[in-house]
């Protein structure tokens, strides 16, 4: 069998969260849409901008990077 530079890809099966927010957070991820909407001109429901948003912020979280790096190199 080759060897591919690509690995096999990992398992991309979605999992669905059911999650309860405060009114003051739902209000503001409202408001994020509306300004998504107006950035982009394509209007996006909360549900589908929030696994996007948390992507981001757990990408660009060097507390959790440093945590999570720490972690991995357990025996």
């Amino acid at each position: 069998m080759p060897e591919l530079k690509l690995a096999k890809l990992p398992d991309r099966t979605p999992i669905k969260l059911a999650i309860t927010v405060t009114p003051n957070l739902h209000a503001a991820l409202t408001e994020y849409a509306r300004c998504y909407a107006q950035t982009y001109g394509s209007e996006e429901p909360v549900t589908e901008l929030i696994p996007h948003m948390l992507t981001n912020f757990l990408a660009t979280d060097r507390g959790f990077a440093k945590a999570r790096d720490k972690g991995s190199s357990r025996p």
